[in-house]
C-alpha cells in the first residue's frame, strides 16, 4: 500500500513543533530569570531595548520619557560642546529667540520681590491697547492671585504667553493706588526684534547693533539702512559684541550687501555634508561705503561668519577682542513628541579657507565651557600680547595673515576698561545690586523720570541727581559696606552702570545703547578708523601670495570674563 502523503510530513512537523516549543521555552525561562540582555542587539536596538527593560523590571515605576530627557544630551555632549537636546516644553521658547515675532501679551517684565514688574510695554501690542503702563505690578492672572516664590520668568510666561486671539485676565497694582485694576487682554503677534539700535553717533556715521542673527534680522537691516541713508550717513558701524549668532542664512544676506560680485563669504563641510559655497551676487547696495565691525568674546557662530567674510576679504577692519571660536554648522531635527536635537553636520569655513572653531573634547566639555573665563584669567582682554594662536596661519585677499583655530582675532585691539574698577565696584553690580536700586529708583520717581521726551535730557537731568551717592546709602543698607576711597574711584564706573540702567528702565533699548556708546572706547577707536580714512585694510608691505600657510604659532586657551549683571527684561 503507498504512503499517505500527509503521514509522510508528520514526522517533519512534530520535529518542528519541538523545535519551537524550545524556543518559547528558552524565552520564557530567560524572561522570568531576569536575564533578558541577551535577546538586545547591538547598537542602537540597545538603548531602545534597555528602556523596555527598564519599564517592565526595574524595582520603582520609572517616567521613561524623563530619563531620555536626561539620557539623549548625555549622548549628544561626548558628540561635541554644541550638539544639544532640546525637551518639547523648551521648544517654543527656543524658537522664538530667533523668529520674528511670538503670540503673547506685549510687555517687557522682571521680577522683584516675588512680584512680576512691567518694565515696559511694547507701543501698539495688546497689552498697550487695553491701557496697562510701565510700572504696574501684575498680582493676579486669570483671577487667581499669582505672587510670591511660585512667580518665576518661566510660570510667567507660561501664564501670559498663548495662541493667537485668546485671552488672558490680569489683575495690577499701580504706583501710587491701592486699589487693584483689572484688565482683559487678547493676545497677538509680539515682534521680536534683532536690531536693537540704529542711530548716527555723528555727522558722517551710523551706527547698528545685531544682537542676533534671525528670521527677520536681513528685512531690519534693509530698514536701518534706509533710515541711516535718509540720515546722510557716510561711514557705518555695526556692533556684533554679545552677539551669540543664529541662522547662517541671515549672516550671509548681511554680507552680501557690502561685497562686490563673486566674493566667497563662508562655506560649509562635513563628513555627509559636501561642500557648500555661499557667494555674494554683486547686488547689494554698499559695496563701497567704509566699514567696522566691531566684536568681542561674545561673539559667535553667525557674527564670526559675517566679521570673517569682512575680515577676509579685506572688507572691512575689525575692533575690539578675539571672539568666541563657533565653526561648527547645527541641523535642527524634531522628533515625533516635539523635542528636538540641533546635532552638529558640517564645519563652516571663511573665505580664507580658516575654521575658527576653537579646540574641544569630545565628552569634556568643562575646559570649554571655562574657557572665557580662562581668558580673562590669562591677561587676554587686557592685552593684545596675551592673544596667541596655535591654529595654522591663512592670508586674506590683500595677503594680511589671519589665524584659523580660536575664533576672529581683530585688527584693532581694544582692551576691557578697567578704569576705576575696584572690588567695590565688582561687588555692587555682580551682586545685582545696582540693578535693584536703578529699579527702585525708577519705579519710585517715574512720573518725573516719565517727562523726559530724548536721552540727552533724562541724562542731563540724572547728572543733577547724585545716584551714586544714593546707590551708596542704599547698598550699605543691603549688605555692601560704604567705602568711600573705592567709591571715588570708581565714581565715573558706577555713574555709568546706574544712570544706564534707569535711562533703561524708562526708554528703550536703543536709549540705553546709545548712553553706554558716549564713553566707548571700542567706539572711539571706530570712530578713528574713519577720521584717519582706515576703514579699507591696506595691503601689507610683504605680501605672500593669499591662500593657506601651513606653519604654525602658538594659541592659549581663552574664557568669558565675569559679565557685569544686565538684567535684560524677558518679553511675554
Amino acid at each position: 500500500m503507498k504512503p499517505n502523503k500527509s503521514n509522510r510530513l508528520m514526522p517533519l512537523l512534530m520535529a518542528l513543533c519541538v523545535v519551537i516549543g524550545i524556543l518559547i521555552g528558552t524565552f520564557y525561562a530567560n524572561h522570568f530569570s531576569g536575564n533578558r540582555l541577551n535577546i538586545i542587539n547591538s547598537g542602537s536596538n540597545r538603548i531602545n531595548n534597555l528602556l523596555h527593560l527598564i519599564d517592565d523590571q526595574y524595582v520603582d515605576k520609572v517616567n521613561i520619557d524623563s530619563l531620555v530627557d536626561v539620557a539623549i544630551p548625555q549622548i549628544l555632549a561626548d558628540l561635541d560642546p554644541h550638539s544639544v537636546y532640546i525637551s518639547a516644553k523648551d521648544v517654543q521658547q527656543v524658537a522664538d529667540d530667533l523668529k520674528g515675532s511670538f503670540s503673547g501679551v506685549g510687555i517687557e517684565f522682571v521680577i522683584r520681590n516675588d512680584t512680576i514688574h512691567v518694565q515696559g510695554v511694547i507701543k501698539n501690542g495688546p497689552a498697550d491697547q487695553v491701557g496697562v503702563r510701565a510700572g504696574d505690578k501684575i498680582v493676579s492672572v486669570d483671577g487667581k492671585p499669582f505672587v510670591g516664590k511660585e512667580v518665576t520668568s518661566n510660570e510667567a510666561m507660561r501664564k501670559l504667553k498663548g495662541p493667537k486671539d485668546t485671552k488672558v485676565k490680569i489683575g495690577v497694582i499701580r504706583y501710587g493706588e491701592k486699589k487693584v485694576r483689572q484688565f482683559t487682554i487678547t493676545r497677538g503677534d509680539i515682534p521680536q526684534k534683532s536690531i536693537s539700535a540704529a542711530y548716527m553717533i555723528d555727522e558722517k556715521t551710523g551706527y547698528i547693533k545685531i544682537k542676533n542673527f534671525g528670521e527677520n534680522t536681513y528685512a531690519e537691516m534693509l530698514i536701518a539702512l534706509a533710515k541711516l541713508s535718509q540720515e546722510g550717513f557716510s561711514n557705518l558701524i555695526i556692533d556684533l559684541r554679545d552677539n551669540t549668532g543664529g541662522y547662517l542664512k541671515s549672516a550671509v544676506q548681511i554680507a552680501n550687501e557690502f561685497l562686490p560680485k563673486n566674493r566667497l563669504i563662508v562655506y560649509t563641510e562635513g563628513r555627509k555634508s559636501p561642500r557648500q559655497d555661499y557667494k555674494s551676487d554683486g547686488r547689494g547696495s554698499y559695496q563701497q561705503i567704509p566699514l567696522v565691525v566691531l566684536i568681542n568674546e561674545g561673539s559667535a557662530s553667525a557674527s564670526e561668519i559675517f566679521a570673517g567674510a569682512m575680515q577676509d576679504n579685506d572688507r572691512a577692519t575689525i575692533i575690539g577682542r578675539r571672539s568666541f571660536g563657533k565653526g561648527l554648522v547645527q541641523q535642527q531635527l524634531e522628533f515625533p513628541d516635539g523635542s528636538m536635537i540641533r546635532l552638529t553636520v558640517a564645519r563652516y569655513y571663511t573665505p580664507s579657507g580658516r575654521c575658527i572653531q576653537k579646540p574641544y573634547v569630545a565628552g569634556d566639555n568643562q575646559d570649554y565651557e571655562e574657557d572665557l573665563l580662562s581668558r580673562y584669567q590669562h591677561g587676554e582682554f587686557f592685552s593684545q600680547d596675551s592673544i596667541k594662536h596655535t591654529g595654522p596661519a591663512y592670508h586674506t585677499s590683500i595677503g594680511r595673515t589671519v589665524y584659523g583655530g580660536g575664533g576672529i582675532t581683530p585688527d584693532i585691539f581694544v582692551p576691557e576698561d578697567t578704569l576705576g574698577m575696584t572690588s567695590y565696584f565688582k561687588e555692587a553690580s555682580m551682586s545685582g545690586l545696582i540693578l535693584q536700586f536703578a529699579f527702585n529708583y525708577t519705579d519710585n520717581n517715574r512720573p518725573k523720570l516719565s517727562s523726559f521726551e530724548t536721552m540727552p535730557e533724562l541724562s542731563a537731568y540724572l547728572d543733577k541727581q547724585n545716584t551714586v551717592d544714593k546707590f551708596a546709602t542704599y547698598a550699605d543698607k543691603n549688605g555692601l559696606k560704604r567705602r568711600n576711597l573705592m567709591i571715588k574711584k570708581s565714581y565715573g564706573l558706577l555713574k555709568l552702570f546706574i544712570n544706564s540702567r534707569i535711562i533703561y528702565n524708562i526708554m528703550d533699548e536703543e536709549d540705553w545703547i546709545e548712553y553706554l556708546n558716549l564713553d566707548d572706547n571700542v567706539i572711539k577707536a571706530a570712530i578713528g578708523v574713519f577720521n584717519r580714512g582706515e576703514a579699507f585694510p591696506k595691503k601689507p608691505a610683504s605680501v605672500k601670495k593669499g591662500g593657506r600657510n601651513k606653519g604654525k604659532t602658538a594659541w592659549m586657551g581663552t574664557t568669558p570674563m565675569p559679565r557685569i549683571a544686565t538684567n535684560y527684561t524677558t518679553r511675554a
